[in-house]
């Protein structure tokens, strides 16, 4: 970190946007689609609800004049074991003077040739801030126009580049879900979102797929629990049939034995 004043500025005193707009249509249903399927995971890992993601929001590393070049904005990260809220107040960013602890993954989503994300000129390169200043131990990559993304891990003070398991997917050893591409329709869209599975392939369903999936489930109940009523209902009708022709037999039903 460069020379900082001696009273640093903290997150109600930093810019929170610059003034740019999403740059398409996709990246705001992406961020919903990994936050609310990963955190059901997150609320297990941190019951005492320590833990905070970033959407397109900005994470200072230094101090500079003017603030914003010394921030960088990922797409999506998740800091590990922070309040989620700072004195009553929700982060207009993330100051990392101000709490010291990195995320534990940053991801990246591509509009461009992906050269920004991969850039690492020092002082400037956004890999090169990522793995020297930032460090989350998770770096990802997505680029939705090639269908694919990169996940790095840092080890030691370098990013290795992480080998998909057997599945096309990247383990995220402490979180314990892999990240992957999947192709379906969210949101009214059909492209190869970036996805959560755990750590035995299960896809991990965003908060809307839930609600589907238990709608779903309280509609076959209520069919299956409809079907044992009519089989009963049917069993009874039959049952009565019976006694009616035995009776027109000549004989007792309730004395067949006899």
């Amino acid at each position: 970190m460069t020379t900082t004043p001696r009273t640093l500025p903290d997150h109600t005193e930093l810019p929170c946007e610059n003034g740019e707009f999403v740059k398409n249509f996709q990246e705001h249903p992406q961020s919903i689609l990994l936050t609310t399927s990963i955190h059901p995971v997150l609320d297990r890992l941190h019951p005492d609800g320590r833990y905070d993601i970033g959407q397109d929001s900005g994470i200072y590393w230094r101090v500079t004049t003017p603030p914003l070049k010394g921030c960088v904005s990922p797409d999506w990260f998740y800091v590990p074991n922070v309040p989620p809220l700072l004195n009553g107040q929700m982060r207009r960013s993330y100051v990392l003077w101000q709490e010291r602890i990195p995320p534990g993954i940053v991801l990246e989503f591509v509009s461009g040739n992906g050269t920004e994300e991969r850039d690492r000129t020092p002082g400037t390169g956004k890999f090169w801030v990522y793995e020297t200043q930032i460090q989350p131990e998770y770096y990802g990559i997505y680029e939705v126009q090639r269908e694919q993304v990169e996940v790095y891990r840092l080890m030691g003070d370098r990013y290795q580049l992480v080998t998909p398991n057997a599945r096309g997917h990247f383990p995220i050893n402490p979180l314990g879900v892999e990240l992957g591409i999947w192709q379906g329709t969210y949101q009214n869209h059909n492209l190869p979102w970036l996805r959560w599975w755990d750590s035995e392939g299960n896809l991990l369903l965003a908060g809307e797929e839930r609600a589907e999936e238990q709608t779903r489930r309280a509609e076959e109940q209520t069919q299956r629990a409809e079907r044992e009523r009519q089989g009963k209902e049917q069993a009874r009708t039959e049952l009565q049939q019976l006694r009616v022709r035995l009776i027109a037999m000549g004989l007792d039903p309730d004395n067949l034995g006899n």
